[in-house]
């Protein structure tokens, strides 16, 4: 029998937001290490605020709602506050019952700085990390190092020559380089820079990763000025934080790592460059035989490709490509982040 097309709507509905999501869904096991972390970053997180006054929503529902944002690849706030209004699923993984009232986008806003000031990214992407070693996910011997431009919030337009030029510039010998003499009004710490002789120049940060080698998980992130002595300060700086010359590992890089003092620091840090060699005529390689000679060297060389998987996952499903914060500290935060949501649905695919 054909049923009627009726539009009466129910008053009460008995299923809630738990009953409707999919036992399988591959957002349950997110949830679950989600909330997990969250847990142990309850004392860090209640220290941000007073114990007086109005009850504020709770933090762990912010950074749930900004996990979905990235996960979903929603370019704004305000669409993001949308979805979790009307989508079900949304308000189960943040956890928010049938009827209750979501927030406005400002509040985000609002509470961007204290979350930021109590460097919540960064202690979640560790209580991730920890997760996915205890797991046994994790390789402590051997890893990759990359960077990638990440275009500002910010038009050539506002590209404007400084007022009050330095009387020395950042270039050899003191030249005077462009990003010495102009900067831009939207986003002061955005610098014009680009990744190849031929590519083109735009305002931008640098992300960076470093990954290990096992199963293709970021274990340190950061951003840094868009300059080129940024990924190599920064590379030299993440693995100290791993390692601090306490046992010998390796280091697999791109062709840009291959320079005379990087190579010589990672040395001194009990790190062996797994770099790929320059093999042109007119630059020659700082690695010699003594590396390059051992099957280990090719394996890192190998696996070293792996990292642009994380590039590409954040640049696309992340919308790291072109960004839509301004400031290094919040691109960084946000940077950081979007690797703890890269982790973790790595993880959840492991666990299948």
């Amino acid at each position: 029998m054909r049923g009627d097309d009726q539009e009466q709507s129910q008053m009460f509905s008995y299923l809630s937001p738990e009953d409707r999501v999919p036992a399988d869904h591959p957002l349950r096991s997110v949830r679950r290490m989600t909330d997990l972390a969250l847990g142990r970053l309850s004392e860090q997180l209640a220290g941000l605020y007073s114990p007086l006054g109005r009850r504020s929503i709770a933090p762990e529902k912010l950074l749930r709602t900004l996990l979905l944002q990235v996960l979903y690849s929603l370019r704004s706030e305000r669409m993001l506050m949308e979805q979790v209004n009307y989508n079900l699923l949304f308000r189960w993984f943040v956890g928010l019952s049938m009827d209750e009232p979501v927030w406005d986008a400002t509040v985000f806003s609002k509470n961007r700085q204290r979350l930021l000031d109590g460097e919540i990214a960064q202690a979640f992407f560790s209580m991730v990390m920890e997760q996915a070693q205890g797991q046994g996910l994790l390789s402590s011997e051997h890893f990759t190092v990359d960077g990638t431009m990440l275009e500002a919030w910010a038009s050539m337009k506002s590209y404007h020559q400084r007022e009050d030029p330095p009387e020395k510039g950042s270039g050899t010998r003191g030249r005077m380089l462009r990003r010495d003499t102009h900067e831009c009004k939207t986003d002061g710490e955005a610098h014009l820079y680009r990744k190849s002789n031929h590519g083109e120049f735009k305002l931008s940060y640098l992300g960076h990763v470093l990954m290990e080698n096992r199963n293709g998980f970021p274990v340190a992130g950061a951003v840094t000025l868009a300059t080129p002595q940024g990924e190599w300060d920064a590379a030299e700086e993440m693995i100290a934080g791993i390692n601090g010359g306490k046992r010998r590992i390796t280091l697999a890089g791109d062709k840009g790592y291959d320079e005379a003092k990087f190579i010589a620091r990672l040395r001194e840090l009990q790190v062996t460059p797994h770099i790929h060699k320059h093999e042109s005529e007119k630059r020659r390689s700082n690695l010699d035989a003594r590396t390059t000679r051992h099957a280990g060297y090719q394996i890192s060389i190998k696996q070293r490709k792996r990292i642009e998987h994380i590039f590409g996952w954040l640049k696309t499903t992340a919308l790291m490509r072109k960004l839509h914060h301004r400031g290094r500290a919040l691109v960084e935060w946000m940077f950081t982040l979007a690797l703890s949501a890269y982790s973790l649905v790595r993880m959840a695919k492991l666990a299948v």
